[in-house]
């Protein structure tokens, strides 16, 4: 079992040379102003976890001792019902995180986080990341900034749970790199992060209703889906669907 629970991680002490762990950490924008020595003891407080997919992180009620870094693979978080059914609240892919939020409250988790394909995830524990703190205000700098991106992300998912349609919440969620493309008005693919099912579960939709919009945008001419794989085929008219 490679989850834990509680306040140790049930999971084998870091078994790379810790210069690699230092130079993912130092590639991401969290930790990339850190100067080597601060790096090195973010690393020393740095857990290494090997998770398959499928495989449960962390349960909702669970402490949060620290926050996670995804290296590779996908993780889910999701809430769940008394009687089984899932929302599911984020995506988390390579180089994106969870937990900071909880870890400065020292609140347990209120998700619970599901790996959605086999994964790697550097656990960073609390102490040493308050230690950082301390020595500068850098490091506070950034998770500030981060949290507060994700706070913004999750008002813009309430704005569109509660203004915008289901076809219009699946249109910005296939053009939400829209702006950042430089071949503006040419097809292009999209391909999913994870199933369908999954995906509807996070626009806050059925996947049946899914189904439906994913034909009627086929219909119109706007898209073509393969699988996992949407083709934009009309740019400008999936553009004017988005609300």
């Amino acid at each position: 079992m490679l989850r834990y629970k509680g306040a140790q991680p049930r999971v084998a002490p870091l078994s790379r040379a810790p210069i690699k762990t230092q130079a993912f950490l130092g590639r991401l924008s969290l930790f990339n102003e850190l100067a080597a020595d601060e790096l090195d003891r973010i690393a020393a407080g740095t857990t290494e976890l090997h998770v398959p997919r499928g495989e449960i992180i962390v349960n909702r009620g669970e402490p949060c001792v620290g926050f996670h870094l995804v290296v590779y693979g996908q993780v889910k978080l999701a809430f769940l019902s008394q009687q089984g059914n899932e929302k599911v609240v984020e995506i988390i892919g390579p180089g994106g995180s969870f937990g900071e939020a909880l870890m400065f409250m020292e609140r347990p988790y209120v998700v619970m986080a599901q790996a959605l394909a086999d994964t790697m995830l550097l656990h960073v524990g609390k102490q040493v990341v308050f230690e950082g703190i301390e020595r500068g205000p850098g490091l506070a700098r950034k998770m500030l900034a981060g949290m507060s991106k994700r706070l913004h992300s999750l008002i813009s998912d309430v704005e569109s749970y509660s203004l915008q349609s289901g076809t219009q919440r699946l249109v910005g969620y296939l053009l939400r790199d829209d702006l950042e493309r430089s071949d503006d008005g040419k097809a292009y693919v999209v391909t999913l992060p994870t199933s369908k099912a999954v995906v509807a579960s996070r626009l806050n939709v059925t996947p049946e209703h899914l189904s439906r919009i994913l034909h009627d945008l086929t219909s119109a001419k706007l898209i073509e889906v393969n699988g996992r794989e949407v083709t934009i085929v009309d740019v400008d008219g999936l553009r004017a669907h988005r609300g």
